[in-house]
């Protein structure tokens, strides 16, 4: 567009300049709002559904494919339908199992360990027979 003004150029040649990179903006802007929103809603899938990782992947891969068709000067079309394919495929075939019963206790938010509830108490003679200190005690020892 600058360079048609400054050389001179004819209003005609202005003018496809504008609609040219109208065009091209447009292009890139639709291409980024697909993939920012292929990728913003593959993290509501449950990963251990295979139909739900095969949408998944068949919308970033219908994404990718049409922004590279695009960038490549192919159809993008063409790119949307052969990642879309290759995408639901590669979701639905890399479905992990799911873990056993239980492994996350039940399903009531408590996932176990060290600090299930409370902490256990230390083994008896920790302190050298003296009581502990008291919750949030700092000692001001060597290495803080």
């Amino acid at each position: 567009m600058i360079r048609a003004y400054l050389m001179g150029g004819s209003m005609e040649e202005k003018t496809m300049t504008m609609s040219m990179n109208a065009r091209r903006a447009r292009r890139i802007g639709l291409t980024g709002a697909v993939i920012v929103t292929a990728l913003g809603l593959a993290g509501c899938t449950n990963p251990y559904s295979p139909t739900q990782r095969a949408l998944g992947g068949g919308a970033i891969g219908a994404g990718a494919g049409a922004a590279i068709g695009a960038a490549t000067g192919g159809s993008p079309a063409a790119g949307a339908l052969i990642g879309g394919a290759v995408g639901a495929l590669g979701g639905a075939l890399t479905t992990p199992q799911p873990p056993p019963p239980g492994y996350y206790n039940g399903g009531n938010g408590n996932q176990g360990g060290y600090y299930n509830n409370n902490p256990p108490p230390p083994p008896p003679g920790y302190y050298n027979n003296n009581p502990p200190p008291p919750p949030g005690y700092y000692n001001g020892g060597p290495g803080y």
